[in-house]
């Protein structure tokens, strides 16, 4: 396939892209104006002209078959002052609408277009078990999935098979959140999170791309996914977990006070709220876990 992909150059992107050019699809990175990047590797990429601000779209797009949608500025990079908000918002719900406004006007569609959201979408829930049918919550991070996801459902009217890949906590040696999880815990002090009894939903990135992959590939994946573990667990056993891998103690906890006056919202929304997801919809189409164990996982992540 010739695959269109935003935010290709990113954690989850730059990841897909090889491994999406090793099955033998074709990459068309979109690059936004004034983007500086690497030149693609091997003969399956090369980059396409994207303007989100106008909707323009470079001809090297034409005759796409897929597009996956990863745009996104960092949900972590920054306290979440109105103005961060706004950015975290545009540079996801404004784009997918102008993406999917580029797509209405191409004369041969892509068949299927897959594009990433979160877990936020649920908010905090406690120990209740979340699957794709679970409703809305109610908190910011809630609003922007559902704002997010709304603009790529659009596509689903002009004929695109419309996956909405709602990420976990997402597991990589050399990105991601867990190379900030294991830093305390190499100096010695590292520690649950809060009162530790909140569930983290989470994945590693190998699984991430083959579940894209998989979206992708397989016509009957539709609608939201869940890409996370079968297995949730609690933060305090996820402490657990890391420490034991690293030969370490886990005797100092962050309070969740602390976290707040550090933190502000973010620390509700990103560390001490509780969501037991599950990837309901990815076991039902017979997918097959790479890392479903954490000790697994972190095993293979650090060997």
């Amino acid at each position: 396939m010739k695959i269109l992909m935003s935010g290709s150059t990113g954690f989850v992107g730059t990841a897909l892209c090889q491994e999406l050019q090793r099955a033998g699809h074709t990459v068309c990175r979109l690059v936004r104006p004034g983007t500086a990047v690497e030149k693609p590797r091997g003969a399956g990429g090369f980059d396409a002209n994207w303007n989100p601000t106008t909707g323009e779209l470079g001809g090297a797009a034409v005759g796409a078959d897929a597009v996956v949608n990863l745009a996104g500025a960092s949900i972590a990079d920054g306290r979440w002052t109105a103005e961060r908000k706004q950015l975290l918002l545009a540079s996801r719900v404004d784009t997918t609408r102008a993406l999917v406004q580029a797509l209405s006007k191409m004369a041969a569609r892509p068949r299927v277009l897959v594009s990433a959201s979160g877990i936020g979408y649920y908010g905090n829930c406690g120990d209740q078990v979340l699957t794709e049918e679970s409703p809305l919550g109610q908190d910011f991070l809630s609003r922007l999935g559902q704002e997010w996801e709304a603009e790529a459902a659009k596509a689903e009217a002009l004929g695109i098979r419309v996956v909405r890949a709602r990420f976990g906590i997402i597991l990589a040696k050399h990105g991601g959140a867990l190379p900030r999880m294991v830093r305390p815990f190499l100096w010695g002090a590292g520690g649950k999170i809060g009162s530790g009894e909140q569930w983290m939903s989470w994945v590693t990135l190998p699984d991430v791309v083959a579940m894209l992959r998989f979206a992708l590939e397989n016509g009957a994946a539709r609608g939201p996914i869940n890409v996370v573990s079968p297995h949730p667990v609690r933060n305090a056993e996820f402490t657990r977990v890391l420490a034991k891998s690293f030969r370490r103690p886990a005797l100092f906890p962050a309070p969740a006070f602390a976290l707040r006056l550090l933190l502000g919202e973010m620390a509700d929304a990103l560390l001490l709220a509780s969501q037991r997801a599950l990837p309901a919809q990815l076991e039902k189409l017979g997918y097959r876990f790479l890392y479903p164990d954490l000790a697994a996982a972190l095993t293979y992540l650090f060997s």
